[in-house]
């Protein structure tokens, strides 16, 4: 595929340049999704994703951040292909399927089972990844959860506050998580989660769907809500339901903004 037609959506502000390659191959490398993903001289975009043809669902779906690396798994990404293709979909990811179904104003994922072992997250060794015993500065005693993807969560009095543009980017490459990890600050307010997340490879970000997901199962872990629980994000908000032992469940709005047509040979 050297020209084709591409989708803008969004989940609560967290971006998406979305391309449907599932007819004709469009071969991808870091650099050109780094190009399109520029909001100066590209298309502009948090992630870019690949729709592509799957023997285990009925699409593939290929994350790219927005400096060129790939990663296995977005929440919001998932919301908005589920809501673009339609119906109930399952949807192969590098983080495993995930099954997603359109609601009037978005749609609901079923994001699989969160892992909690060590080695699953993944840490550079063993250590209780409920209450584990370390810090960077005030950030203490985080939570680690994959729910697809790497997250650490601290939960602090007032996530607001918290520096998480200096933070977050420390945290992200500590040898600790030998596959970086997304950083995710918290309170809870009359049963609540008001989250700030440092997207891995992003920055910044107005939503992380994964992020809300780690972050209410770490908070019902540790008996601080109950499912289902709204995470606040500065994008807007999700609902979250997960019991132990289940599959998490997560519901959010989802925004068509327009499509568009390139020549993908100019991008990289």
């Amino acid at each position: 595929m050297t020209t084709g037609r591409f989708h803008k959506m969004h989940g609560l502000g967290n971006d998406f340049v979305i391309i449907d390659a599932r007819e004709e191959e469009m071969e991808l490398s870091s650099a050109k999704a780094t190009a399109i993903a520029d909001r100066r001289s590209g298309i502009g975009c948090d992630q870019l994703i690949i729709l592509r043809p799957s023997d285990k669902a009925d699409v593939r779906m290929q994350i790219y951040n927005a400096d060129g690396s790939e990663v296995e798994a977005c929440g919001n990404a998932s919301r908005c292909v589920a809501k673009l293709i339609g119906d109930e979909t399952r949807i192969e990811t590098a983080g495993g399927i995930i099954i997603g179904s359109a609601t009037e104003d978005g749609a609901i994922v079923d994001m699989g089972k969160p892992r909690f072992e060590w080695q699953s997250i993944p840490l550079a060794y063993a250590m209780d990844t409920l209450n584990m015993p370390l810090g960077w500065e005030d950030l203490q005693n985080p939570a680690a959860v994959n729910v697809g993807n790497p997250h650490v969560i601290f939960f602090v009095d007032d996530s607001d506050i918290v520096e998480l543009d200096r933070l977050g980017p420390m945290i992200e490459v500590d040898p600790l998580f030998p596959d970086k990890v997304n950083v995710n600050v918290a309170h809870i307010e009359d049963g609540t989660i008001h989250l700030r997340v440092w997207e891995r490879g992003v920055g910044l970000t107005r939503a992380c769907g994964t992020g809300a997901c780690a972050t209410a199962v770490a908070a019902i872990r540790r008996g601080l809500v109950s499912s289902p629980v709204q995470v606040d994000l500065p994008g807007g908000s999700l609902v979250i339901s997960w019991k132990d032992g289940e599959n998490i469940q997560m519901q959010g709005p989802t925004a068509y903004v327009y499509s568009g047509e390139a020549d993908w040979t100019q991008f990289g």
